[in-house]
C-alpha cells in the first residue's frame, strides 16, 4: 500500500510540474513576442532617424517662385530677383497644387522644383476673405442701375476692353470709391463686377490694417497687394477705408502715427500701380467726409460713386430681388416700397427674410401681405426709426 501511494504522489509531482512549466512557456512566448515588438518599433525608429540623417546631410535647397507651369512637367520659376529658368517638376510634387505665384524649393544642382514651400504671407492677410469668382450677378442687385453703370465703366470696361483706353490716349481710372449709409449695397456691387470680369475679389476691412506695433500695419498693406498681384486679375475691396484712411492731423499720438504710417504705404502701392493693369482697387464708406484728401487726388481714388438709401422705384426692385424665389399669395410690394421709405437694401432683405419666417411660424407654405406688415413693424419697431434714418441721411450726405 505504501509504494502504491508513493507512485501517486510522484505522478502528481510531475503533474504540478508539467503544469508549472506549460504556464513558464506561456510566459516566454509572451515575453517573446514583446520583446519582437520592440524590435520592429526600434527598427522603425531606426530607420526613421537614418532618413532624417539623410535629409539633413542633404545640400541646402533655393527658394524661388513658379512663374509659369509648362508641358511635360516643367516650369518656368525664378530665384526671388534673380534670372528665369525653366526646370523639372519633381515626380513626387502634387500637380495640382502647384501655380504660378507657389513659393518652391529648388535643387542646388540641377534647380528642379523638389518640395512646395507654405506661403510667405502674413496670416492676417491668408485670413481676408478671398473668392476666386463671387456668385453675385448685376441681376442680384436691384435699384442701382444708374450706380452700376458708372462703376462697370470704370472697372469693368478697362479690364475687359483695355484697347478703348489706348486708342483714345486717356488712363483708366485706378480706384473707385463708394460712399453711402450702411447696407445700401456697396460690398453687392463691388463682388457683381468682379463676377462680371471673372476677376478673383479680395475683401478687407479696413480696420483689420490698423496694427499695434510699428510698421505691422503698412507691412499687411504691402502683402495685400502681393497677393491681389499673385491671383490677377483681383478686385481689391477695402470697406470701412475710413478707418485707415481719416484725415491726418499735426498733432498725434503713437496709435495714430502708425494709422499714418499704414495710410502712407496704401498710397504708394496705388500710386505704383499701373492703371491698365489687371488689378482694381474698390473702396466704400459711410463717411467720405473725413477722408484724407490725398486719397481723393486723381491717380488714387479717381471715380467716387454715391450709393445712397433707395428712393420708392429703388425699394420696388429690392423687394423684387429679394421676394423672385418666394411663394407669395396676394402680396403688393408697392405697398411694402411705400411703407418703407428711409429703409436701406439690407432693410429690405430683413424684412423679406421676416416676412418668410411668420409663414413658417403660422405653419403655411406661402407668404401674405399680412406677413410683410407684421415684418415692416418687427424691423423698424416703429415709424421713429424710419424718421431717424431719413434725417441723419439727409444730414451726412446732404
Amino acid at each position: 500500500m505504501s509504494s502504491f501511494d508513493d507512485v501517486k504522489t510522484s505522478n502528481s509531482d510531475y503533474d504540478d510540474y508539467i503544469t508549472f512549466l506549460k504556464r513558464r512557456i506561456r510566459q516566454l512566448e509572451l515575453q517573446i513576442r514583446t520583446l519582437e515588438a520592440d524590435k520592429e518599433r526600434l527598427e522603425r525608429e531606426l530607420s526613421h532617424m537614418r532618413t532624417e540623417m539623410s535629409r539633413l546631410r542633404q545640400p541646402p535647397a533655393f527658394a524661388g517662385t513658379v512663374i509659369e507651369l509648362l508641358e511635360d512637367d516643367r516650369a518656368i520659376v525664378q530665384n526671388y530677383n534673380g534670372p528665369r529658368f525653366v526646370v523639372r517638376i519633381a515626380p513626387w510634387i502634387e500637380r495640382e497644387k502647384l501655380k504660378p505665384g507657389a513659393r518652391v524649393a529648388l535643387d542646388q544642382r540641377t534647380m528642379a522644383v523638389v518640395e512646395l514651400l507654405p506661403s510667405d504671407k502674413d496670416p492676417s492677410v491668408l485670413g481676408f476673405e478671398v473668392i476666386d469668382r463671387p456668385s453675385v450677378t448685376y441681376s442680384d442687385i436691384g435699384g442701382l442701375e444708374k450706380q452700376l453703370a458708372e462703376l462697370r465703366e470704370a472697372v469693368e470696361l478697362p479690364l475687359k476692353h483695355p484697347e478703348l483706353f489706348e486708342k483714345v490716349g486717356i488712363e483708366p481710372p485706378k480706384g473707385v470709391l463708394l460712399y453711402g449709409p450702411p447696407g445700401c449695397g456697396k460690398t453687392l456691387m463691388a463682388k457683381a463686377v468682379a463676377n462680371h470680369v471673372n476677376a478673383t475679389f479680395i475683401r478687407v476691412v479696413g480696420s483689420e490694417l490698423v496694427r499695434k506695433f510699428i510698421g505691422e500695419g503698412a507691412r499687411l498693406v504691402h502683402e495685400l497687394f502681393e497677393l491681389a498681384r499673385e491671383k490677377a486679375p483681383t478686385i481689391v475691396f477695402i470697406d470701412e477705408i475710413d478707418a485707415v484712411g481719416a484725415k491726418r492731423m499735426d498733432e498725434t499720438t503713437g496709435g495714430e502715427r502708425e494709422v499714418n504710417r499704414t495710410l502712407m504705404q496704401l498710397l504708394a502701392e496705388m500710386d505704383g500701380f499701373d492703371p491698365s493693369g489687371n488689378v482694381k482697387i474698390i473702396a466704400a464708406t459711410n463717411r467720405p467726409d473725413i477722408l484724407d484728401p490725398a486719397l481723393l487726388r486723381p491717380g488714387r481714388f479717381d471715380r467716387l460713386i454715391e450709393v445712397p438709401l433707395p428712393d420708392f422705384r429703388g425699394r420696388l426692385e429690392i423687394l423684387k430681388v429679394h421676394t423672385r424665389r418666394m411663394n407669395l399669395k396676394d402680396v403688393d410690394l408697392r405697398i411694402i416700397a411705400e411703407m418703407t421709405e428711409g429703409a436701406s437694401g439690407a432693410d429690405l432683405k430683413a424684412i423679406a427674410t421676416e416676412a418668410g419666417m411668420f409663414a413658417i411660424r403660422s405653419r403655411r407654405e406661402y407668404i401674405t401681405q399680412e406677413d410683410f406688415l407684421k415684418a415692416v413693424e418687427k424691423v423698424f419697431g416703429s415709424e421713429q426709426r424710419l424718421t431717424q434714418q431719413i434725417a441723419m441721411h439727409e444730414v451726412m450726405y446732404g
